[in-house]
């Protein structure tokens, strides 16, 4: 498995999210840090698309239901974002849905919820890690 795969754009991901938490503390809702990290992205240069819903399907047809992560960056990672005292391992199911119905390998859980300092984690799926 290629655990390399986004690593430079992870890295600028999590310096993005670290510079947000520096300016604006832990205890805000969500919505501001999300609004928050998609102006560091865009002033950073770093690709993103928000709040994009991604189709599902069941035996073949679309469902009229979404799923709908935080962020999509680079067309390879999804982000999901939450501002809470500690992650749980329902974000990370969340995260890893996300992934599978997008078909991303690289996911990122970031929470700026916690007063010791952000909280970030990097999940990987193989099975959509393509051998190019």
């Amino acid at each position: 498995m290629k655990k390399e795969i986004y690593k430079q754009e992870g890295y600028d991901l999590v310096g993005a999210a670290f510079e947000v938490y520096n300016q604006q503390g832990h205890g805000l809702a969500e919505e501001i840090y999300q609004e928050s990290l998609e102006l560091e992205l865009a002033q950073r240069r770093i690709p993103f698309e928000s709040k994009v819903g991604l189709e599902v399907f069941y035996k073949g047809r679309t469902l009229k239901c979404r799923y709908i992560p935080d962020l999509l960056l680079h067309k390879g990672i999804v982000v999901e974002l939450k501002a809470v005292s500690a992650l749980t391992e329902e974000h990370e199911g969340q995260l890893m849905n996300y992934m599978r119905i997008s078909k991303y390998s690289v996911g990122y859980l970031i929470n700026f919820g916690p007063a010791g300092g952000l909280q970030w984690k990097r999940i990987i799926l193989s099975e959509f890690i393509s051998d190019d």
